[in-house]
């Protein structure tokens, strides 16, 4: 196995990992976002675009080509990057990277209002499921005034006022203010990759850090929202705390907090508690979403109406129970176990690799950063859970419910 982590000629950091006999190649490019967008949703449209044809492709004839040579490439919109990736054939590896470049450096953004229809079309129906509603007003309410909440609804509440000026404003200030991270996974030699390369990505324009224009978002006090719904026979409701993000002192002791409270599925203990014993739960779980400038944890249920009050009393008292008891070492040796396979699990294709690489490297934790959250992990302590419950699980926290 060959890696190698080194910098294209316009500083895009890169890492390549050779695994020999794979058939497929993976490219995956990340695009930091270090400033917010004007307006709710022109990132969402901007990233929509990207692959609705360029100077010298119409949309269809660009589809085509991706088609022809059975590249599946997609570009993605996250809170805190653009990722652009693709899978292809060995031999196809090349015109994959043309291709690619093509819509990076000669998108033409001109389908705007027929993507900007499909989006506003496309949004409400998200919203028909009653979870999405509970969750975009929990992260509504939980970055208020922020970048990381413009939920589904600030989108549809702006997208008519969205222009394609600032679609291309945007894209033309990543493109040019932006770290740039890159992962190349598959079985070519390195100097078959590189040159190509070079001659495409390693032209686009330099790699630079800082420039945050991101504040990190506070939680100050309690908020609740209720949404009522006519067409409903469940309630759902969500409860969730701000904590500390990923590569901070307390991670690996919130990641196994949130694999033994909830995370794990039936062994998990709100799973137990709630659904086995008290059969309050069509779903319950924990979630523990982490972002560049912070993170937060929440449970989620699914439970009659009926129950919404002693649902909320069984997240108070699981709650109160790791905060008050440590974990079993047998507990805690089976979250760490869960977690290595898990991690093991979505490291088995090029693609997955590549994911992890580009990402770690975008949110500048390193290439590497994977292998130390492991062993970091491995030598947490019931303690070190006991202190974080007490110290994340307090009376600052949003909860939101939609019901009949």
């Amino acid at each position: 196995m060959t890696k190698e982590i080194s910098k294209l000629q316009n500083n895009i950091e890169y890492i390549y990992k050779q695994n020999k006999n794979t058939p497929r190649m993976a490219f995956c490019l990340n695009f930091a976002i270090n400033k917010p967008e004007s307006k709710p949703g022109v990132y969402s449209l901007m990233t929509r675009l990207l692959f609705q044809g360029t100077k010298n492709y119409t949309s269809e004839a660009l589809a085509n080509e991706f088609e022809k040579y059975a590249i599946d490439f997609s570009c993605d919109q996250f809170t805190d990057y653009l990722r652009v990736r693709f899978v292809c054939l060995n031999e196809d590896f090349e015109k994959a990277v043309e291709l690619t470049n093509e819509v990076l450096t000669n998108s033409t953004f001109e389908e705007f209002a027929k993507e900007q229809l499909k989006l506003k079309c496309e949004l409400p129906a998200e919203l028909d499921s009653p979870r999405v509603t509970a969750l975009d007003a929990y992260c509504d309410k939980l970055f208020e005034n922020h970048y990381y909440g413009n939920s589904i609804n600030r989108i549809l509440n702006n997208i008519d006022s969205i222009t394609q000026e600032e679609i291309l404003e945007a894209y033309n200030y990543i493109l040019n203010n932006s770290r740039k991270t890159l992962a190349i996974v598959g079985a070519l030699d390195k100097e078959d990759i590189i040159p190509v390369i070079e001659n495409t990505i390693g032209k686009l324009p330099k790699s630079v850090d800082g420039g945050m224009a991101i504040t990190k978002p506070q939680l100050t006090k309690t908020q609740k929202v209720e949404n009522i719904r006519t067409d409903l026979n469940q309630a759902h409701i969500i409860k969730g705390w701000m904590v500390e993000t990923i590569n901070e002192k307390d991670y690996p002791a919130l990641v196994l907090l949130n694999i033994i409270l909830g995370s794990c599925g039936l062994s998990s203990r709100l799973f137990t508690e709630l659904r086995d014993k008290k059969g309050l739960a069509y779903v319950v779980r924990s979630n523990y979403e982490t972002f560049k400038l912070c993170a937060h944890f929440m449970i989620y249920i699914a439970t009659e109406p009926k129950n919404i009050e002693i649902s909320l009393k069984g997240f108070d008292e699981e709650i109160e129970k790791i905060k008050t008891i440590p974990v079993s070492e047998k507990e805690l040796e089976n979250a760490k176990n869960n977690l290595l396979g898990k991690c093991a699990f979505v490291d088995e294709t090029n693609l997955q690799q590549a994911y992890k690489y580009a990402k770690n490297g975008v949110l500048g934790l390193g290439f590497e950063y994977s292998d130390k959250m492991k062993e970091a992990v491995k030598k947490v302590s019931a303690d070190e859970i006991l202190q974080c419950a007490q110290k994340y699980f307090n009376d600052t926290y949003v909860l939101s419910v939609i019901k009949p």
